[in-house]
């Protein structure tokens, strides 16, 4: 593949370059092999327009909405490609909240004092369960039993009654707009039976009908499995400060045994993190001729640590997004690669016997070809499951020194991380009032969310979401960056103080005032609730401005997979203008497309915004935030 589509990132060139001296398949080589005439962006031309179905042994199908050709069952092109969209966002949602549970289970654990963590943060647990109206009265160990017991209950709510977390997190005007158009949740397992059995043959082909179901999962999914996760992670494992972390390809050190987790579930990673920090697991390194033991952060999983543990030299640094993973793998530094429930890839085992490190799973939703050993995580085990883990990568090092030739001379820089709403209001000096008098002064003309993955399509891995974010920070936009994306802000530099240099006026102004750099790592694509959260505290002191006229905007500039397409629709249900890139495969479907660009505004006040050019996407995205300002007369 041309240089230009490889990566952003030097780093990455620089071990893909060994990739394939050594022969080795990989992620760029297999995206260029799946296109059609010579172009690794082309294919089926009715899959790419998502007019293509499979469900039911009539099939497959294919759909036209220009000569109303439709599936056999006689559904509509625009029917095929939303019902497509709709079974992605269940994969999504369920995977989310697949994590969520994984967390409420470890927090009631650690509330019976069953596991190695503790409750790091007494205050958020009590001003969570109290919003929710929890009883706080007794310790901290039997208001958290309280809260779990309350959401889960609430999970679990039967189709007809209302959610109790949705009713109180959400705003006001935001639950009116959804009661009106019935798409106000229930329990999430409900939503999530209720979705999945709409999808099958036969039963909803009505593109409207799914659309507006498909919003309904996404607020389900938005209050009930993120804002319950992350801030029940915040009570476990601590709230997100602004801390400096090391970033990029060269965290990894051959000289030391190095432990990878990885995926989007911290709890393994933080447990053992503790446990390296202890001398003897240093000292059981150095036996075996190492000069230490690290845990590296890595993708998701890594970005739910960074956020909220400072480094040290052995939670020493972080690597970057999934993209990245396979020139990590044949970096030639890595002993044990921990794969829990998400973004570790089926070629993964091929790299571990060319590079000579082991690979385990650690979820019981994960399994990987010709990999038999697993370690599936038990909250009340994690202690040991930890000292398993460790012990593998000791084991492993002498190995592996002896049999690869690691890649040396790779890059590393620092990064700015762990901004929370909460941490933003310390920086702030303890009230929102200095942001938000910066938006009416227009010092900032708005906050962008940048919620993405990364993919190869249409461009190289994170080139067009640090074109899209530069080229908002230049426009004096505030960026708050989550999931994958926010790897590519790390490693590309723009969480960097430094990165003020390419900010607008304005915004270097309030960079230099706050010492903070233009965009804000705000964490993964679970603290997508974290951010709605913010923008309903923005909403209420501004006075209640609804969500579509307030001057915010969020952007998926790099969105890859299932639980992206939920995020998106959530957005849409929340009222923002919403930008999406690359184009979803709904192309085939004009009457959905024109429900998803143009006549959603009439409905939600959201909008998507599908522009693939980065210039073009940002003026769109400053038409709106200049429109509502006009509105709000600021």
């Amino acid at each position: 593949m041309e240089e230009n589509r490889i990566s952003y990132h030097d780093s990455v060139k620089k071990v893909y370059a060994r990739i394939k001296e050594d022969g080795i398949t990989n992620i760029w080589d297999r995206y260029e092999a799946q296109g059609m005439g010579g172009n690794p962006d082309r294919r089926c031309t009715f899959c790419q327009g998502g007019v293509r179905c499979d469900l039911c042994s009539n099939g497959p199908c294919r759909a036209n909405a220009e000569t109303d050709k439709r599936g056999v069952c006689g559904i509509t092109a625009d029917g095929m490609a939303m019902r497509m969209m709709l079974l992605r966002n269940v994969l999504g949602a369920s995977t989310y909240q697949y994590h969520t549970e994984q967390t409420i289970k470890t927090l009631r654990a650690t509330a019976l004092g069953r596991t190695p963590f503790e409750i790091k943060e007494p205050e958020k647990l009590r001003t969570f369960a109290a919003r929710l109206g929890v009883d706080t009265s007794g310790t901290d160990s039997e208001v958290a039993l309280r809260l779990c017991d309350f959401v889960e209950a609430d999970f679990r709510g039967e189709y007809g009654n209302a959610s109790k977390i949705v009713e109180i997190l959400a705003p006001e005007e935001r639950k009116e707009a959804w009661k009106k158009l019935d798409i106000f949740p229930n329990g999430i397992h409900s939503e999530i039976m209720r979705t999945t059995s709409s999808s099958l043959t036969n039963v909803d082909g009505n593109y409207v009908s799914l659309a507006l179901k498909a919003m309904r999962l996404g607020v389900a999914m938005g209050y009930q499995s993120q804002i319950v996760n992350e801030f029940c992670q915040d009570i476990l494992f601590g709230l997100p400060r602004p801390h400096l972390m090391r970033v990029d390809l060269g965290v990894l050190d051959p000289d030391y045994v190095n432990v990878l987790p990885n995926g989007h579930e911290p709890f393994l990673g933080f447990a053992m993190v503790q446990l390296a920090r202890e001398q003897a697991w240093q000292d059981k390194a150095r036996a075996v001729g190492a000069k230490g033991l690290r845990i590296i952060a890595n993708i998701e999983t890594g970005q739910e640590m960074i956020q909220r543990w400072e480094m040290d030299d052995v939670f020493f640094g972080f690597t970057g997004n999934w993209i990245m993973q396979e020139a990590v793998l044949a970096s030639g530094c890595v002993d044990v690669f921990v794969a829990d429930m998400n973004c570790s890839m089926p070629i993964d085992p091929i790299y571990a016997e060319k590079y000579h490190f082991k690979i385990v799973p650690v979820s019981d939703l994960v399994s990987l070809e010709g990999v038999e050993e697993r370690i599936d995580y038990v909250p009340e085990k994690a202690h040991e499951q930890a000292a398993q883990l460790l012990q593998m990568a000791i084991d492993n090092f002498s190995e592996r020194r002896k049999t690869v030739t690691p890649v040396t001379g790779l890059p590393i820089t620092e990064s700015v991380v762990g901004f929370s709403a909460e941490s933003i209001t310390e920086a702030l000096g303890g009230s929102i009032e200095p942001l938000l008098d910066a938006i009416k002064s227009g010092t900032i003309r708005g906050v962008a969310g940048l919620v993405s993955c990364t993919t190869l399509r249409d461009s190289g891995q994170d080139c067009h979401s640090l074109n899209i974010a530069k080229e908002l920070i230049a426009r004096d936009v505030l960026v708050l960056s989550m999931g994958c994306g926010n790897a590519a802000m790390q490693v590309g530099g723009l969480c960097s103080p430094d990165a003020m240099e390419l900010a607008g006026p304005g915004l270097k102004g309030l960079c230099e005032q706050l010492s903070i750099p233009p965009v804000l790592s705000f964490g993964t694509c679970t603290d997508t609730g974290r951010l709605a959260d913010l923008l309903g505290t923005i909403s209420s002191a501004l006075g209640d401005v609804p969500f579509p006229d307030l001057p915010v905007v969020a952007t998926a500039p790099e969105y890859m997979e299932q639980k992206a397409t939920v995020d998106a629709v959530y957005a849409l249900a929340l009222g923002l203008h919403t930008h999406v890139n690359p184009v979803p495969t709904v192309t085939g479907a004009p009457r959905l497309v024109k429900l998803l660009t143009q006549d959603c505004k009439d409905v939600t006040g959201g909008v998507m915004n599908v522009e693939t050019d980065a210039v073009k996407a940002v003026d769109a995205m400053m038409e709106h935030i200049e429109s509502n300002r006009s509105k709000l007369g600021i």
